[in-house]
């Protein structure tokens, strides 16, 4: 099946595209971005944004998120990102109050990380596609074993990669991740309804950049 999708990525990844469940999970996709009852998201373009923005042999950071955000205007296929323009939801508010408090950076204008993503942060989402307004909507039918062979090439085939994981469901998906060949960082979500819980003083941005830096990698300017 030839995918869209970034060069080395397609590569590494084709043998997944060659599979039953991800020709039924692709139909089931194009099915309801054909529906006019149903609205989908990310459009259809930026369902691999997330891949096309860090490619395979670039990636130091993986993001583990659970799906796009299900309202108007707001995915853009990149975990937790929201193009300029677009009010950033609560979690990601979150995410930037632990950057700066972390390593000191300013307060972003914007939501767009895609300039995390050109640095070698791939910020990966469970589900790629969801249904509007409705959270969890593609879930189970075929993305999250798509992207478990994502991170299961990286973890194999790469080194001294860091996974920020937050959240149960983020890091049941790195279970598998050889520990003394990566950096595995877990704690509670960024959602406002767990950050007080731990998100909050994880000092996770600087503790991955102090990693790649020991690793000759240069670090992330968050």
């Amino acid at each position: 099946m030839n995918v869209k999708i970034e060069e080395s990525w397609k590569r590494c990844l084709s043998p997944e595209f060659e599979k039953p469940y991800f020709k039924q999970l692709t139909d089931r996709v194009r099915s309801d971005y054909a529906n006019p009852a149903l609205r989908v998201y990310p459009p259809g373009r930026e369902i691999f944004a997330a891949y096309d923005a860090s490619p395979f042999d670039s990636t130091k950071v993986v993001i583990i998120g659970q799906d796009p955000y299900h309202g108007p205007g707001q995915a853009n296929g990149l975990c937790f990102s929201v193009a300029p323009g677009i009010k950033m939801p609560p979690s990601l508010i979150n995410i930037f109050k632990e950057v700066s408090a972390d390593t000191g950076a300013p307060f972003p204008a914007d939501g767009d990380l895609s300039r995390w993503a050109r640095q070698g942060v791939l910020l990966l989402n469970s589900s790629l596609t969801v249904l509007e307004h409705q959270p969890k909507s593609h879930s189970g039918i075929g993305w999250e074993k798509f992207t478990d062979a994502t991170v299961e090439a990286l973890a194999t085939q790469r080194e001294n990669l860091v996974f920020l994981l937050w959240g149960s469901d983020a890091i049941r998906k790195g279970e598998k991740i050889d520990r003394n060949r990566h950096l595995v960082l877990t704690s509670v979500h960024p959602s406002p309804l767990s950050a007080h819980r731990g998100f909050f003083g994880n000092h996770h941005f600087s503790k991955a950049n102090e990693y790649l830096v020991a690793h000759g990698k240069t670090p992330i300017q968050w």
